[in-house]
C-alpha cells in the first residue's frame, strides 16, 4: 500500500484548509461539545457546506455528493480535526441519506435528500428499546397498516437530539408473527410533529441533556413513508450501521484529542515537573498513540479497498471497537490530567449542590461531561461485544 499522497491531493488538503479557515464560524471554534449548543449552533456549519456542496462528502454525485474520492474524505476529515470544526451530525448524511438513496422511493428521494443536504430537517434515530439495545432484533414497537397509513404504538430509548429533531427513521414491527425476530421488521420514516409523539429528556450523569426517550401513541404514518419494502427493515438498518460504525472510529478527532491532552499535561504540574514528564501517565499516553497509529494504518488500507470499488465490510467493525476504545481512554487521560478540576458541575442540577461556575482552568471544565459523554460509544451503533461476534462469525468464520 503506498501512503504516499498524490500532488492532486495535497492541493486538494490545501483547498479545504484554506476553505475551514475562510469559513468556519468563530463563536463555534472550540465549541465541540453538542449539550451546550443551541439547534443553530449544531446546523451552521452545516449548512455552510450544504451551499458549498460539501456537507455529504460519501454521497454520490448524482445526488449531491462532491465526487471525491476516499482519500480526499479522508483528508477532508483530518483538515476538520485539525481545526476542531463542529462535526456534521450523522443522522441525516451518514445514515439515513444513504438509505433513502439507496433504497428508497423516487418520491422520497426528491423529497428529503435536498432538506438532508442544506440541514433544513434535523433527524434523529429510532432503533433501540427497553430490551432491545444491542438485540436490536427484539424490538416491539408497532406498526398496523389500516388502509394508507400505518398506525404507531411503542416506545423508543436513547434518541439522541430527538427533542430537536423534525424527522426520524425509525425501526418498528409490521409483522409480530414473522418466523424469526429479523423478520417482520420495516424502516419508516416518521414526522416528530405527528400528533401521538411525546420526546421526555433523559438527564444523563453529567447533568446533560443530549438523549430521550420518544413515544408513540397511535401515530399516523403514510404508508408512502415506509422506505424499501415492508418487512425488509433489517436489511436496511443493517447496511446503516455498517456505514455508521465506520464513521464512529473518529481516526482523526481521536489524533487531534492526544494533542489537547499533551497540552493539559504540560501545563499541569506534578512534584515540580509537568505531568507529561511523569512515567506512568508518559506511558499511558505512548500506549495509546501507539494504537491509534496503528488504527489509522488500518483505515487507510480500508480506504484503499474502497477506493479499489468495495464497499465496508466486517472491517467496520474492527475500526468501530478500536476507535470508541481509544476514545473512551483518550477522555480518561485527559479527566486523569486535569484531576481534581475535573470534577462534574452538573449543570442542570444547582439546586443540589452543583458547582454552576466551573473553578480551574478553561480546559478542564468539560473534562468530566466529555469523560461521562464517552462511556457511550461503546454501545451504541451495535456494542463492542457484539461486533465482535461480527468478527469471529464473518471474519474467522467461527
Amino acid at each position: 500500500m503506498n501512503l504516499d499522497f498524490l500532488p492532486e491531493d495535497l492541493a486538494f488538503r490545501d483547498e479545504a484548509r484554506a476553505f475551514i479557515a475562510e469559513n468556519f464560524p468563530l463563536h463555534l471554534r472550540g465549541k465541540a461539545f453538542r449539550e451546550d449548543m443551541a439547534r443553530e449552533d449544531l446546523l451552521a456549519w452545516h449548512k455552510i457546506l450544504g451551499k458549498k456542496g460539501w456537507v455529504a462528502p460519501a454521497w454520490p454525485v448524482e445526488y449531491g455528493g462532491p465526487g471525491w474520492s476516499p482519500t480526499q474524505r479522508y483528508l477532508w476529515s483530518e483538515e476538520n480535526a485539525r481545526a476542531e470544526t463542529t462535526p456534521i451530525l450523522p443522522f441525516g448524511v451518514n445514515m439515513v441519506g444513504p438509505v433513502i438513496y439507496t433504497f428508497g422511493s423516487a418520491a422520497q428521494k426528491e423529497r428529503f435528500l435536498p432538506r438532508i443536504l442544506s440541514g433544513e430537517d434535523f433527524w434523529c434515530q429510532g432503533y433501540s428499546e427497553p430490551g432491545a439495545g444491542s438485540d436490536l432484533a427484539a424490538l416491539k414497537t408497532r406498526a398496523e397498516r389500516r388502509g394508507d397509513k400505518y398506525i404507531v404504538n411503542g416506545q423508543k430509548t436513547w434518541t439522541t437530539l430527538a427533542h430537536l429533531a423534525d424527522w426520524g427513521f425509525f425501526l418498528v414491527r409490521t409483522d409480530p408473527n414473522a418466523r424469526k425476530p429479523q423478520e417482520g421488521i420495516s424502516f419508516l420514516l416518521i414526522d416528530m410533529k405527528s400528533p401521538g409523539v411525546e420526546v421526555r429528556p433523559i438527564i444523563t450523569m453529567d447533568g446533560g441533556h443530549e438523549v430521550n426517550e420518544t413515544w408513540l401513541t397511535d401515530v399516523e404514518v403514510p404508508v408512502e413513508n415506509l422506505v424499501g419494502v415492508e418487512n425488509q427493515g433489517w436489511t436496511y438498518a443493517k447496511f446503516l450501521l455498517m456505514h455508521e460504525r465506520t464513521g464512529i472510529a473518529g481516526v482523526a478527532r481521536s489524533k487531534r484529542a492526544i494533542e489537547r491532552v499533551k497540552q493539559i499535561a504540560l501545563a499541569e504540574p506534578v512534584g515540580g515537573a509537568p505531568l507529561l514528564d511523569e512515567p506512568a501517565f508518559a506511558m499511558k499516553l505512548a500506549q495509546v498513540q501507539i494504537d491509534l497509529a496503528t488504527l489509522e494504518m488500518t483505515e487507510l488500507r480500508t480506504l484503499a479497498s474502497e477506493q479499489a470499488g468495495h464497499g465496508p465490510g466486517p472491517e467496520s467493525s474492527l475500526l468501530k471497537i478500536k476507535g470508541t476504545e481509544i476514545q473512551q481512554r483518550v477522555t480518561e487521560l485527559a479527566l486523569e490530567a486535569v484531576a481534581g478540576y475535573g470534577f462534574p458541575d452538573f449543570r442542570s442540577f444547582p439546586e443540589e449542590g452543583g458547582n454552576i461556575f466551573p473553578v480551574g482552568p478553561d480546559y478542564a471544565h468539560h473534562a468530566a461531561p466529555i469523560y461521562f459523554n464517552y462511556r457511550k460509544t461503546s454501545i451504541y451503533g451495535g456494542s463492542n461485544e457484539i461486533q465482535r461476534n461480527i468478527i469471529a462469525k464473518v471474519v474467522l468464520g467461527l
